[in-house]
């Protein structure tokens, strides 16, 4: 049901492994998109839906009460879209929830200003169950770029009619060397893991480089810091 909620708040974050499930919150205009949802998700185990919204002014304050994990957050909503929505929640939170957009157009200009205003990755509505739950749990991970592909081809189709937030010479000079070879493995969507084999150092040594990277660059996540590269030149499409 639109605006309701259940389930006592608890600290942002994601979980440990075997620890307490995933706390969801569902921001959808559409009654039968939320209860399909609520569905799948509320039969895994380690995912809990707490709480629906049918608009982003429903659905700004219940995240702030309730603190979820992960939000699935459409895009178009009334009263305040799903990109409005995803600012005033990571405004508004010392520790906010990861935010995965639900789309019903994937190459949309809508889902691109979300992801440059905070969205951690996108969903098409037309995804399958596995592909949802999958999704759910890869952005609550942040340990990789969720749907890489898609998540440049939107870069290289909006980034140019974007403001650049910098110069790709400023950017650079921000990062050192291998600072600069990690950002470009991000773009292309590799894991830590990944990104350590192609490297060949250890991962926590990559994980110290995307940390870097992401405090250099003043973004909050691996998408943040594609779209960073691609709006400034840093990485060009193709």
């Amino acid at each position: 049901m639109s605006g309701t909620h259940d389930a006592a708040p608890t600290k942002g974050g994601t979980p440990a492994e075997g620890g307490a499930p995933l706390r969801i919150v569902l921001a959808d205009d559409e009654r039968m998109v939320r209860t399909a949802l609520r569905a799948i998700l509320g039969a895994e185990p380690d995912l809990e839906v707490v709480g629906e919204a049918a608009t982003g002014a429903e659905a700004v304050p219940m995240i702030r009460e309730l603190r979820p994990d992960v939000v699935l957050m459409d895009v178009r909503m009334p009263e305040i879209d799903g990109i409005r929505a995803t600012e005033q929640v990571l405004a508004g939170m010392a520790e906010p929830p990861r935010i995965l957009v639900v789309t019903t157009f994937e190459n949309d200009a809508y889902v691109y200003d979300a992801l440059r205003a905070g969205a951690h990755g996108f969903l098409l509505k037309r995804a399958g169950v596995e592909d949802l739950i999958q999704a759910v749990r890869m952005v609550a991970r942040s340990d990789s770029l969720l749907f890489p592909a898609a998540v440049r081809e939107l870069a290289a189709r909006y980034a140019g009619a974007r403001a650049a937030r910098e110069s790709a010479r400023a950017l650079r000079a921000r990062l050192s060397d291998r600072e600069a070879d990690v950002l470009r493995l991000i773009t292309k969507g590799l894991t830590n893991a990944e990104i350590a084999d192609r490297l060949a150092v250890g991962p926590a040594t990559v994980k110290t480089h995307v940390a870097g990277v992401l405090a250099k660059l003043g973004v909050r996540d691996r998408t943040q810091a594609v779209i960073a590269a691609y709006e400034s030149g840093f990485v060009r499409p193709g």
